[in-house]
């Protein structure tokens, strides 16, 4: 619960709760701003939609709404969120809302008997208008080399 409240409290404006018309919860996105410099950008730590609730386009109202705020407010020049490297049906849901594949996180997820690779993808906002802050590392980078 401290890290839900360490994002309510920190980034009010991108804790973000879908609520449906009898107030169950539909889904939510957790996000914040961080970087400096071309590295300022808005980074999504969570996009959970109940299944209920699945297949209707709630992830990328979401995900829209957040790229909309760190546009128009943030300045940021990109969002950029982790994905297991294993989960092909997230990878192509942000891939169809124009996520890259900008770096792989070796061992990003670890667990006590194994670890699992990361990607990192990322979308351009309109401060990038070259587009430099989703050009494609081409080498594998370690969690301990993330700049945040």
């Amino acid at each position: 619960m401290p890290f839900y409240l360490s994002y309510q409290s920190m980034w009010p404006e991108v804790f973000t709760v879908a609520e449906a018309p009898d107030s169950s919860l539909m889904g939510y996105m957790l996000a914040k701003a961080e970087g400096s410099g071309k590295l300022w950008h808005s980074h999504v730590s969570a996009v959970t939609v109940a299944p209920t609730y699945r297949r209707l386009g709630l992830a990328k109202t979401l995900m829209d709404d957040l790229e909309r705020f760190s546009t128009q407010v943030y300045n940021a020049h990109f969002v950029d969120l982790f994905v297991r490297s294993s989960n092909a049906l997230a990878i192509g849901m942000y891939a169809k809302f124009g996520y890259v594949k900008y770096r792989r996180v070796l061992g990003y997820y670890s667990g006590i008997d194994s670890s699992e690779d990361a990607w990192d993808m990322r979308k351009a906002l309109k401060r990038d208008t070259r587009k430099e802050s989703v050009v494609p590392l081409e080498h594998p980078v370690m969690p301990e080399d993330l700049e945040w």
